[in-house]
């Protein structure tokens, strides 16, 4: 049951609503959720921060959690959420445009106003399946196949968006709220809409298949919700299976962008601080962020280019970028805890440039879709300074100006939407800034979504490394090579644009001899996307070698987290002897999504097992810390003291003679080494072997000549020894 929470000092409603008239257990998704307790993932987190001190004995790091304190995210557990309408009270012109945007339609109770289907005893076919959408008792139903491939009944609960296109959610018992496959297209009848459709037309998608609307992958709580609603808490349950989902506000409100807003209202009753002491003025205003990166900012004109250049350099951390990615990135969550206005990759793992979603020059395939984040820092306009409010009003979601008049707004009409620009005069419809910058891409059926990153058409790089391209979108009947010799006869042959990784990116995933060298060059490149240089040094994981391992060692200084987490993993496959000091001091990164990165590096170090197994053994817990003292010991033999840890962890547990071999092995390596020939000396006298004891004694005296401690030992050893 997705329940509401308490609002405005109301508690939200916990009635359970009429179930439909037959319900399906829908399949059990798996999301990372700790379990009750200290899990073994606390452990790993106590260990890693034990291994932060090794790290700092050993090597000399030294960390002052102030000169991060910048960069950390707020916390927001002190702010509440407040609601859409409590935001509307002061700020009524935001909130009329946010009225009519898709945004506060992105989910919503089924009723008869916001249905937009046909529940008129319509149906619809697919592959056998006869689906039927009707009424019933006030109710929208669906009848269709459910978990075990047979017909059944289905009651739709909420919608899911409104154009180009409306889905539906039904909710199983167990609180999961799945995504039917048979949409409606709510287009005018003209553009071929008002009509049922399925998302996958052209697969056979049965009962059994990973696509099917009652498996994981259609699943609201942990595929949708977050990007839909407002406050979203998960509260699954693995122990029962269940979900108990929660939000703030059913649709995406003014909280899904600014954050919690109790702070805000505070400051806003009392136009005093609402910091807990009430001295001084709070130039936060109580928000958790504030979009002001617009601010007292101008573009002016330059005249030789006919291009604006931003008065003011744009700051690393895009504020209103990484708010907007959210949820118009290619993402997982890993924490619910987000805060707006900080990195992404503080609660998410961001796609970079990866191989099934993009091409190698970076454009968006057809297959997946990539949504808009990664493709915009990849642009020219991202670089530049351009930020998402630039082009977008971010209330209404609409373009500040309509059509490519947005593209004007920055660019000289009278040089680039001129005849000696476009060069197609004749056309009977020329195309324009959007047609060829911004090639479309069509998802879920009925859904064109255009490509952010603003590319110049290169259809030379088509005709050598198979890329799209949009000349060839238009002149399907012509060859890219004769798109190519046109665009050379009227810009010249040094067009590159500003993505040039596409030759390093096309060798890396051909397995070219020279990839890792271009992979390189793209590495380096400080005026290349962050993202594309992230991409770049995770391409190289499996080419790492001392000739670009000081790529990656400048990768993990860069001020892109994504570039960061690009470095560890370009680190992978590196020896766990060399990757410890390398990555050690980013388990103090300011960014979650780094900090987890790179300890599941060193999750596989013999320092962090070796850490684990002490914190195991003082919460009394000898079986499981003897597991990890041998493989800290086994990963790295040349540590005398984890074999010695290791050799008196066995000893303490009864495993004697166990013991007594791994220090004696231990020995080997480690001849002279104090610590394992004290351990012999004291196990060897405790099983009564004074023999042994008095030889291993004498070895140590040899390093320790002036021990008077152990001299009197060592006489005391041949006494029992010569006794008849």
């Amino acid at each position: 049951m997705v329940r509401k929470r308490r609002k405005s000092g109301r508690r939200g409603s916990s009635r359970k609503e009429p179930a439909a008239e037959t319900s399906q257990a829908a399949p059990s998704p798996a999301p990372d959720v700790p379990a009750a307790g200290l899990s073994r993932r606390k452990l790993w987190i106590a260990a890693t921060i034990t291994g932060m001190i090794i790290a700092a004995a050993g090597f000399g790091f030294h960390f002052h959690a102030n000169s991060w304190s910048a960069l950390k995210p707020q916390a927001s557990s002190v702010a509440a959420f407040v609601g859409s309408e409590t935001c509307a009270g002061c700020h009524k012109a935001e909130a009329k445009l946010w009225g009519v945007s898709q945004h506060k339609a992105g989910m919503q109770h089924a009723t008869d106003k916001t249905v937009l289907g046909n529940f008129n005893d319509s149906s619809f076919d697919y592959y056998g399946v006869h689906s039927r959408f009707f009424r019933k008792n006030g109710k929208f139903l669906v009848e269709t196949d459910g978990t075990d491939g047979k017909l059944a009944f289905f009651e739709v609960k909420y919608t899911f968006g409104i154009d180009p296109l409306q889905q539906y959610l039904v909710e199983f018992p167990d609180g999961r709220l799945q995504a039917l496959p048979l949409a409606w297209d709510s287009r005018p009848q003209e553009r071929g809409g008002q009509r049922w459709f399925h998302l996958y037309p052209d697969d056979a998608v049965k009962h059994d298949h990973v696509l099917h609307w009652t498996k994981l992958n259609q699943n609201w709580n942990f595929m949708c919700a977050e990007c839909h609603s407002t406050g979203v808490t998960k509260n699954y349950d693995a122990n029962t299976d269940r979900f108990a989902t929660s939000w703030a506000e059913i649709s995406v409100g003014c909280e899904t962008c600014h954050g919690q807003g109790s702070g805000h209202a505070a400051w806003a009753r009392d136009q005093r601080s609402w910091w807990p002491l009430g001295k001084g003025e709070d130039s936060s205003k109580g928000l958790l962020v504030r979009f002001d990166e617009r601010r007292n900012v101008t573009w002016p004109i330059d005249p030789q280019t006919g291009v604006v250049r931003r008065s003011v350099a744009p700051a690393i951390l895009r504020k209103e970028v990484e708010t907007c990615g959210l949820c118009h990135a290619r993402r997982a969550s890993f924490h619910e805890d987000w805060v707006p206005g900080q990195w992404l990759s503080q609660t998410h793992v961001v796609e970079a440039i990866a191989r099934d979603t993009y091409h190698a020059d970076g454009q968006i395939r057809d297959v997946e879709e990539p949504y808009n984040y990664t493709p915009f820092k990849q642009s020219k306009m991202f670089a530049a300074g351009v930020t998402c409010s630039d082009c977008h009003d971010p209330h209404s979601s609409k373009l500040r100006v309509s059509g490519e008049g947005a593209c004007l707004q920055c660019h000289a009409a009278d040089k680039y939407a001129d005849a000696r620009h476009r060069h197609h005069a004749s056309a009977d419809r020329p195309p324009t800034c959007i047609s060829c910058h911004m090639q479309a891409r069509t998802y879920m059926v009925v859904d064109p979504r255009h490509d952010h990153s603003f590319r110049v058409p290169r259809p030379d790089l088509a005709a050598g490394l198979g890329t799209p391209n949009a000349c060839n979108g238009c002149h399907s009947d012509k060859s890219p090579q004769w798109a190519a010799t046109a665009v050379e006869e009227w810009f010249g042959p040094k067009r590159e644009g500003f993505q040039v990784y596409a030759a390093a990116f096309h060798a890396a995933r051909t397995d070219q001899a020279d990839a890792a060298a271009l992979l390189g060059v793209v590495a380096r490149d400080q005026n290349a996307p962050a993202v594309a240089r992230a991409s770049a040094l995770r391409e190289l994981t499996s080419r790492v070698s001392p000739a670009n391992i000081e790529l990656a060692r400048t990768g993990l200084a860069d001020p892109d987290p994504m570039v960061r987490i690009g470095a560890l993993d370009m680190l992978e496959n590196l020896q766990a002897g060399r990757i410890w000091p390398l990555v050690s001091p980013l388990l103090a990164d300011p960014v979650r999504g780094v900090r987890i990165r790179a300890a599941s590096l060193l999750a596989a170090d013999a320092s962090v097992h070796h850490a684990l197994g002490l914190t195991l053994t003082r919460l009394k817990r000898s079986d499981e810390a003897l597991i990890e003292f041998r493989r800290g010991a086994e990963l790295e033999p040349s540590d005398a003291r984890y074999q010695y840890v290791y050799a008196v962890a066995l000893h303490s547990s009864g495993q004697r003679d166990e013991a007594m071999t791994v220090l004696k092995e231990g020995l080997k390596s480690h001849p002279g080494n104090r610590e394992i020939l004290l351990a012999l000396v004291s196990f060897s006298r405790m099983a009564g072997n004074a023999t042994d004891a008095l030889g291993y004694a004498e070895q140590l005296a040899a390093i320790t000549p002036d021990d008077q401690s152990l001299a009197a030992l060592i006489q005391e050893l041949r006494r029992q020894t010569t006794k008849p």
